[in-house]
């Protein structure tokens, strides 16, 4: 182990595969074949191994798992246009735990990317896949099957677009505990997933009853199934009264245009009322100096003059004054 750096990815995968196989046979002598506790102990090796060398040998550069990852993400993003349909799957999203568990199937396999172990990213993609198995028993009330689970698989697949999907299919494919991946669910999911992602990388217009030329026209952008049907465009709200309520899709692109108009109209009215107001702002001096105006015309100010006159000066009010007081004398 102490030369991880200078081996290559697959020299060190069978390094550690071999390691993998020495322990868990001299586990199995030391529990007389006791199955659950050599699993349990090999976990614990497993996760003790893989977090010291997970930066050294997850997605490592004498491998080209980086470009497969860019290219499966850009083969993605071009199928954006694929719908549920297409794949056939058995799922309706418009009933809320179906679309719950999709929600939640997409969260897991994002997740299995931030997981360091691969007995962890591995259980992301089991948890992934149970709620992708609950979706479709919730659509068809009854168990379902695997041909139901791979094209439903893909579709999460491509609304997710998980990071680095190839890197961490190679990293639990090189590192991780082959027992895990050979027997139980977890080996059967994840043997699913490598089947999704191939299916994804040779995906063609036949694989989804379309014509080539079709095909190309998606991929490129050059038409979009969404808008192009085989009944012809997409057609408006107001044309089919109930397509709203069978398609999610439609019920709120009409909701968002109901929302859309009514914030039209009050913003026109709020527009007129702040021209009003503006109107009146700029019309009112003019208006109070007019009014003041009139006031003045018609009722003039007049200023009377008038004079004062000192309390003692020679004139008849004085004659209504009071005689001045005389001093009193009194004996003491």
């Amino acid at each position: 182990m102490s030369n991880k750096k200078d081996l290559g990815a697959d020299e060190l995968s069978e390094c550690v595969q071999d390691f993998y196989q020495n322990m868990s046979d001299r586990l199995m002598s030391h529990f007389k074949g006791s199955l659950d506790s050599v699993e349990q102990v090999m976990d614990q090796v497993e996760k003790y191994i893989m977090t010291r060398l997970y930066k050294s040998v997850f997605c490592p550069e004498t491998t080209d798992d980086e470009k497969k990852d860019l290219a499966t993400q850009n083969r993605i993003r071009a199928l954006h246009w694929v719908t549920i349909q297409m794949l056939c799957v058995s799922m309706e999203e418009e009933i809320p735990e179906v679309s719950e568990n999709v929600v939640n199937a997409i969260t897991d396999i994002i997740e299995m990317d931030s997981k360091r172990v691969p007995r962890d990213k591995l259980a992301c993609i089991t948890r992934c896949s149970k709620h992708i198995f609950s979706a479709i028993r919730i659509t068809k009330k009854e168990p379902a099957s695997a041909d139901d689970f791979l094209p439903a698989l893909i579709y999460i697949v491509l609304k997710a677009n998980p990071p680095r999907l190839q890197s961490n299919i190679q990293y639990i494919t090189r590192f991780c505990n082959p027992s895990r991946l050979m027997t139980g669910e977890d080996g059967y999911y994840f043997t699913n997933l490598c089947c999704a992602a191939a299916f994804i990388e040779k995906l063609d217009g036949q694989s989804l009853n379309l014509s080539q030329e079709e095909f190309e026209r998606y991929m490129s952008g050059q038409a979009s199934p969404r808008f192009n049907s085989s009944e012809g465009d997409w057609p408006h709200t107001g044309s089919a009264p109930g397509m709203a309520a069978t398609n999610p899709v439609l019920a709120q692109l009409s909701q968002n245009l109901e929302l859309l108009s009514g914030l039209s109209s009050r913003q026109e009215s709020l527009m007129e009322a702040a021209q009003s107001l503006q109107a009146d702002l700029l019309s009112w001096p003019e208006r109070v100096h007019r009014e003041v105006q009139d006031i003045l015309e018609k009722y003039p100010l007049e200023v009377l003059s008038c004079t004062v006159s000192a309390i003692d000066a020679n004139n008849m009010d004085n004659d209504n004054l009071p005689p001045p007081l005389t001093p009193q004398v009194f004996a003491g």
